[in-house]
């Protein structure tokens, strides 16, 4: 069974950045990214890495945010820079085993989710 477990999140001022974290424990994966929840909106995708180092983005977040992974770690991270308020919402980070192509959604393991506040 795997699990995702995020860590990272917090309150920061508008413009300034954090780090998200999602280490998977139980196998290799070949697809892990990050969505996000706001308050009272649906969750929607943020970003997302295969394995072989191919990545993709929402509109919303590029140029603003990387999305990275170390292999051997089993650990995606999301770097978030240029935070705006409307960044604010509660970050999962989801995998898959096989090569989830960009506008496809369903993920196999979600994590439980961690808080990102941005203050403006």
């Amino acid at each position: 069974q795997v699990q995702l477990v995020e860590s990272g999140g917090g309150l920061v001022q508008a413009g300034n950045s954090l780090r998200l974290s999602c280490v998977a424990s139980g196998r290799t994966l070949s697809t892990m990214g990050w969505f996000r929840q706001a308050p009272g909106k649906e969750r929607e995708f943020v970003a997302a890495a295969w394995s072989g180092g191919i990545t993709y983005y929402a509109d919303s977040v590029k140029g603003r945010f990387t999305i990275s992974r170390d292999i051997p770690k089993n650990t995606v991270y999301l770097q978030m820079n240029s935070l705006k308020p409307e960044d604010t919402a509660v970050y999962y980070c989801a995998a898959d085993r096989a090569r989830v192509p960009p506008g496809r959604y369903v993920y196999d393991y979600w994590g439980q989710g961690t808080q990102v506040t941005v203050s403006s």
